[in-house]
């Protein structure tokens, strides 16, 4: 299988691309003990700052360090324009799919995809038909999945529009590279990420109740420091300068949202959550929970408190429903998606699972609400039990799973055992929606697929980050 090389485009050994030009000179003249040393330098600053992410189902389950690769991947202003112009259509469609899904369903009238793909959703939420959340306003943070593919161009991989995570590593991984290697910094104009945090208050601020008068008060709501993505949670908060409350912390009195503080109750207006729909209020959702607090959906409901992203967004992280999306698009916005998706099968028809079935050594198969990368078989990758394994889930649910083509995942150069090699990558740009505006931060989370040959790329899966860079012209 052939794959496009983010430094030589194709074919292995051509000549270096325009933007990797600085770069290859850098990583030419740089004695590779050098190089070594800034890797063990940069792995001993992500241990100092903590920056640790927590693997669950696996008998030493813990903290671990997110593996850290050197070599920057990057973009030139055009292909990130392309990127950014593509994403504002997406997530615009994406809230405007959301907003009539728990309004008038002109979109299933319609037939643009089939109704029983969002009642029987176990992300759509009932308690959300008819509530308009304010500023009419669904994902406020959006992470979308790209991978450029093997004809060079970039596609859309699948929707995070629930929880997205991974920005603090984002911004973490810019601030290694400034500190290791401010050379490089010198030689090109790298567009900033740091703004992220400054344009993430603002658009939290500004979906804020009226009656906040333009100084609400935003807390961050974290399951606890037992979640995975807990470093996140905390770090955001600190940049943000607000609270990292945990359910117990707050409380609701006459549908109205307070904090516990030493000054007595504050009132809260915007929440921007890290715990799922299942859990923010025990009183709805599950009764068992105790990471939200009793009585905070009838605050949400009575408009006294905005919650981002809004309950019941996670129906469009579905894969069979991201599927849809260029239809979605068209729909809503009556424009051909300037990002196309992923080719995706979806096993819950049966001429499509009847292909899949016959193919299954060939493709990657993944579990409709799955995430993480758990869940999923890539077929070329697997043993012959591992594949008669996914073969009788199928059977079984077919409705729970999607396939997709082994895609040629494109390569970026990264530091391995042996040195510099091609190692497989993915893009997660992350998008802000406020009242007024849509703010996407130029470059995303870059995650890379550490081991050989492997195509995926999930931390929890042995995957790795790579700093971001969009040259500006």
């Amino acid at each position: 299988m052939a794959y496009y090389d983010e430094m030589r485009g194709w074919g292995e050994g051509g000549p270096v691309r325009a933007p990797y030009e600085a770069l290859a000179r850098w990583l030419d003249a740089t004695p590779p003990d050098l190089l070594d040393a800034r890797r063990k330098q940069a792995e001993l600053l992500f241990r100092r700052i903590g920056i640790t992410f927590a693997v669950y189902g696996e008998e030493e389950a813990g903290e671990r360090l997110i593996p850290f690769d050197i070599v920057p991947r990057i973009l030139t202003r055009a292909e990130w324009s392309l990127i950014e112009a593509g994403l504002r259509q997406r997530v615009g469609a994406i809230n405007a799919f959301l907003a009539d899904i728990y309004g008038p369903q002109e979109c299933l009238r319609a037939g643009v995809l089939p109704a029983e793909l969002i009642f029987r959703n176990p992300y759509f939420r009932l308690e959300a038909m008819g509530r308009r959340p304010p500023h009419d306003v669904h994902a406020h943070i959006a992470g979308i999945d790209l991978v450029r593919t093997d004809e060079g161009k970039f596609v859309v991989l699948e929707d995070n529009v629930r929880t997205p995570s991974g920005v603090s590593y984002m911004l973490e991984n810019r601030e290694v590279m400034l500190r290791l290697f401010p050379e490089l910094f010198e030689e090109q104009r790298v567009a900033p990420v740091e703004t992220y945090t400054d344009a993430l208050l603002a658009t939290l601020r500004s979906v804020a109740p009226e009656r906040a008068n333009g100084r609400p008060t935003i807390v961050i709501l974290t399951p606890g420091p037992f979640n995975s993505a807990f470093y996140e949670h905390s770090f955001l908060a600190d940049k943000l300068g607000v609270e990292l409350v945990e359910g117990s912390d707050l409380i609701v009195r006459d549908d109205e949202v307070f904090m516990r503080s030493t000054e007595g109750p504050k009132r809260v207006d915007v929440i921007y959550r890290r715990i799922d729909d299942d859990y923010l209020d025990p009183l709805v959702f599950r009764p068992d929970s105790q990471l939200g607090p009793p009585g905070l959906m009838a605050a949400y409901e009575a408009g006294n408190v905005t919650l981002a992203n809004a309950p019941g967004t996670g129906v469009a992280d579905d894969k069979a429903v991201c599927s849809y999306m260029p239809d979605i698009i068209r729909f809503f916005t009556g424009e051909a998606p300037i990002l196309d998706n992923a080719p995706t099968w979806r096993c819950r028809e049966p001429d499509s699972l009847a292909y899949v079935l016959d193919r299954l050594p060939e493709l990657v198969v993944k579990e409709v609400n799955g995430s993480g990368g758990y869940g999923m078989l890539v077929g070329p990758a697997a043993a012959k039990d591992e594949i008669e394994g996914f073969r009788a889930k199928l059977q079984r649910d077919p409705d729970g799973f999607i396939a997709q083509p082994t895609l040629a995942l494109s390569t970026c150069p990264t530091f391995a055992d042996s040195g510099l090699a091609p190692r497989h990558v993915d893009l997660r740009p992350f998008v802000l929606t406020g009242a007024d505006k849509v703010l996407i931060t130029p470059g995303g989370l870059t995650r890379v697929a550490l081991k050989e040959g492997s195509l995926v790329v999930n931390s929890s899966q042995g995957g790795g980050t790579k700093d971001t860079w969009v040259l500006e012209d």
